[in-house]
């Protein structure tokens, strides 16, 4: 099969530009909220989810749109939807037993205006993680300043212990970049769309959300006495060893994207026997990605790695959580198997483990988890020799529209998720040929990056 130039990664590294932002503001709820503490799940407060995630949405020049700001229109809207989501308003605390809490203090959601000095045709055909100069769309708090700082932070760009915080800036061609990072205790990929759905209604003026919020974190707290019930292999200590864990620490390491679109798709379902012909692109990608990353990281045989794999429980519940619960309801199972059988097994042993692994969540498994978090003191999965794969394209980031239509680009800014650089995303995007697809972003050591690439190339021509 031809590779299609689009599967390559770009690269933007000689692109430089400046960016003049304004001074930061807290952006409030529009009316007075309730001023009262709201204690997170045991799901929601575990380790592993306690740093911010950026996002990041590109959007072109409207003719129709030429009287409108963008950052007023944006940041008008952001200030409706904190009065429906007012716990994003506030900031996070930390009690007895690490146990966090929201303080729904109304103070807001931090917002950056700014201008850069670059258009959209600058950054080149294909809009997809490395970003340029991305440090400069949007700052990301450290882990270690989880609490005290907004929720949400806001950047907005035109282009030519908060818990979120945003950036709009312009750019010289009319167009805007609206770049994000909310903290991840507070909501998963469901939460966040659900989020930025009321934020693209109030852009239009409605006087409510069309589906209002639910807290309601009680439903996901551990039991009393917590007991676990299930086997998590990803919570399981690990001893490291010199090559267990890749982390954001060394100094060589690489971002890049690559592009899967219907035949990149179709040549890897065809490496995988007729009883996995069922199985889907999620299975595939992730499998192939798995599998490439760990020859490229030249893992030893005898070693284990994990392939943990973030899993949506809401449905998985009896009842399922209610309509608008926008906390984190996820668990990530970990399919185990040594180096050496992922290598050198078919390339369906690998969709097959990543295929039952998905099933193993039911509802006794995610109280169980609860459980397991409270026991061991809120503790992280484990990094060694891990990799962790989330989908977020039934989330439809891309098509986040505050009038100015759907985004060139929609979705996580990077790999990754805070200092552990092994998680990988799956998005919905549209290449420079106009094909639709799936575009996903990794971290690797530099050396690794090009082994990497050479094994997706070998998969793909065979």
């Amino acid at each position: 099969m031809a590779l299609s130039s689009s599967f390559f990664p770009s690269s933007f590294s000689s692109l430089k530009f400046t960016v003049r932002r304004c001074q930061p503001q807290l952006v409030p709820p529009a009316i007075p909220t309730p001023h009262e503490f709201k204690p997170l799940s045991d799901i929601d407060d575990q380790d592993g989810l306690r740093f911010h995630i950026p996002f990041i949405h590109i959007y072109p020049k409207r003719a129709s749109m030429a009287e409108k700001d963008p950052v007023q229109v944006i940041r008008q809207a952001l200030s409706q939807t904190l009065v429906f989501y007012y716990p994003f308003a506030g900031r996070l605390r930390e009690g007895p037993h690490r146990k966090l809490m929201v303080d729904c203090t109304g103070e807001g959601a931090m917002f950056v205006e700014a201008d850069a000095d670059v258009t959209l045709h600058q950054f080149g055909d294909s809009l997809q993680p490395p970003f340029p100069c991305f440090h400069e769309l949007l700052y990301v708090p450290a882990p270690q300043e989880i609490s005290n700082t907004p929720l949400l932070l806001v950047q907005f760009f035109d282009v030519g212990n908060e818990l979120m915080k945003s950036q709009v800036t312009r750019l010289r061609c009319g167009g805007f970049i609206l770049a994000f990072c909310f903290n991840h205790t507070m909501c998963d990929g469901a939460g966040l769309s659900q989020f930025m759905r009321t934020w693209t209604e109030m852009a239009r003026r409605p006087t409510k959300p069309s589906i209002p919020p639910v807290w309601c974190r009680e439903l996901l707290m551990a039991r009393h006495p917590p007991r676990i019930t299930c086997n998590h292999r990803e919570y399981e200590h690990v001893p490291d060893t010199v090559n267990g864990a890749v982390t954001s620490k060394q100094h060589d390491m690489v971002l890049r994207s690559f592009f899967f679109g219907p035949s990149q798709i179709a040549t890897i379902r065809g490496l995988v026997p007729p009883h996995l012909q069922h199985c889907t692109t999620f299975d595939l990608i992730t499998a192939c990605f798995w599998r490439c990353r760990t020859k490229a990281l030249q893992i030893e045989a005898d070693e284990d790695v994990r392939m943990m794999v973030i899993v949506n429980a809401r449905a998985r519940l009896n009842p399922p959580l209610p309509v608008g619960y926008y906390g984190n309801a996820i668990a990530y199972p970990a399919a185990v198997t040594t180096a050496g059988k992922l290598c050198e097994n078919p390339f369906g042993y690998a969709v097959n483990l990543i295929n039952k692994v998905k099933g193993e969540v039911t509802e006794e498994y995610v109280h169980s988890v609860a459980d397991l978090l409270v026991s061991k003191g809120r503790c992280s999965f484990t990094p060694v020799r891990s990799f962790i794969v989330s989908d977020l394209r039934r989330f439809s980031f891309r098509e986040i529209d505050f009038g100015w239509g759907k985004a060139l680009y929609g979705g996580i800014a990077k790999a990754g998720a805070g200092a552990f650089p092994a998680v990988i995303y799956l998005i919905s995007h549209e290449n420079a040929n106009g094909e639709e697809g799936v575009v996903i972003p990794i971290w690797l050591p530099a050396k690794a990056m090009e082994r990497f690439e050479h094994e997706l190339c070998d998969m793909l021509r065979n």
